[in-house]
């Protein structure tokens, strides 16, 4: 009975430490790639949220300036009629002028 036991045992085979370390690193090689990709993406839809977010806030100008003849003093002047709310991406307005260097 001992000699089957140990005859069975001497034909398993399974994976050794180095192979599983192997697949490990390897598993984390991909992970990273994944991440680092993953940011890239969600960097130009930052980008591409704040170029909108710009042309919605000249549009808004520029229809306040239709309106009144004269562009709004403040974003505050934009904000009940012509903007639902403020942006709060960075972008900035003064006086007719929108600045998105602010936009992250």
């Amino acid at each position: 009975m001992h000699a089957r036991i140990q005859a069975a045992r001497e034909n398993e085979s399974g994976f050794t430490l180095i192979e599983l370390l192997i697949v490990i690193v390897i598993l984390g090689v991909l992970a990273g790639i994944v991440v680092f990709s993953v940011s890239g993406i969600s960097n130009r839809g930052n980008a591409a949220a704040c170029a909108a977010t710009e042309k919605t806030v000249q549009v808004a100008s520029e229809a306040y300036y239709a309106k009144n003849g004269s562009y709004a003093p403040l974003m505050a002047d934009l904000t009940p009629g012509f903007l639902q709310s403020a942006p709060t991406n960075g972008v900035t307005y003064a006086a007719g002028v929108v600045d998105a260097s602010g936009c992250s």
